[in-house]
């Protein structure tokens, strides 16, 4: 039985397996993939990150090394490559927590894990799905196989254009083309961008076409407002128009789910006796999706399980 269990060990999972600790909670931490990190290993690890409170830009896998080296300082076990399927509430301060591999026990637990079930934002494009390995792309591993390419990137959020900034000198040419007349990312980004050798379409561009035979070899985009068609030679495209998330799973555990997150209290409670959420995966009013923010609300969700275990030691 553990005082505390993590469900998922991304950026803000590790942060609250090593407040956790330094509560001096007997912790577990339960990840899905065979390592930590979470999206930020793996799907951009060489992607900088500058949201970071204490870091003027940072890359995802140094961020994520510092953190992982911080979480272990009080030893919690680490259980890795088991996705947790089920959470049912035992009794008091006795959650369950159900993977394929067996069953794990623990009096509170808090809920990091990122967006949940996630697929990549897909668009209906003539081509898209015939590329889709060969050219496409919706997240970026490496930098190194686009060395000397042509890259196109969609989007306007802040991972498309920190990801057309991180490219530029890296592939010969990125075009960043964005549809709506507002940008998603952060101002100061969006101004690095603008005065970059990126190459910007907007507003009102969107991919139209994607060319080729075996591989990508160019791209229409158009104006759609205007009606303006460009073609365009690259070699890889890159969509980054976000995330379709599943928050079915959770909503089978009972929990409160509204919109696509899990509703929490200010203290990060959810509506599950001894359940607590924290980052990504939460909503409330005037949520924002940072990790510093996340940080954050990890530290509260632990707080609050202290003194949820604490509060039943002293009714012993």
């Amino acid at each position: 039985m553990y005082d505390i269990t993590v469900v998922g060990a991304g950026p803000v999972g590790l942060y609250a397996t090593y407040y956790a600790g330094l509560r001096e909670c007997r912790t577990k931490l339960i990840e899905t993939y065979p390592q930590v990190g979470g999206r930020l290993i793996s799907m951009y690890p060489e992607k900088t990150i500058f949201d970071v409170a204490g870091h003027r830009s940072i890359l995802a896998a140094e961020l994520v090394r510092m953190l992982e080296e911080q979480a272990m300082q009080y030893r919690p076990t680490v259980v890795l490559n088991e996705r947790v399927t089920g959470l049912r509430i035992l009794g008091e301060r006795v959650i369950e927590l159900a993977t394929p591999a067996g069953n794990h026990y623990t009096q509170t637990a808090v809920i990091a894990a990122g967006c949940g079930a996630f697929v990549p934002r897909k668009l209906d494009v003539p081509g898209l799905i015939d590329f889709e390995g060969n050219g496409i792309h919706y997240y970026l591993g490496s930098f190194e196989p686009l060395r000397g390419k042509k890259v196109l990137i969609v989007g306007g959020g802040n991972s498309a254009v920190d990801w057309a900034l991180s490219l530029d000198g890296i592939a010969s040419e990125v075009t960043l083309c964005h549809r709506t007349y507002r940008w998603q990312a952060h101002e100061a980004m969006v101004h690095r961008l603008l005065s970059s050798s990126v190459r910007v379409k907007f507003p009102y561009f969107s991919l139209k076409e994607v060319l080729g035979e075996d591989h990508v070899t160019g791209a229409v985009i158009w104006n759609e407002r205007s009606g303006l068609e460009e073609r365009i030679d690259v070699d890889a495209i890159v969509l980054s128009i976000g995330m379709l998330t599943n928050m079915e799973p959770f909503r089978q555990w009972g929990l409160n789910i509204v919109g696509n997150g899990i509703a929490v209290a200010p203290d990060m409670s959810t509506n599950l006796p001894g359940v607590y959420a924290a980052g990504d995966i939460v909503t409330y009013p005037g949520k924002i999706l940072l990790i510093t923010a996340g940080s954050g609300e990890a530290a509260t969700a632990v707080n609050a399980a202290k003194e949820y275990i604490e509060s039943g030691d002293l009714g012993r």
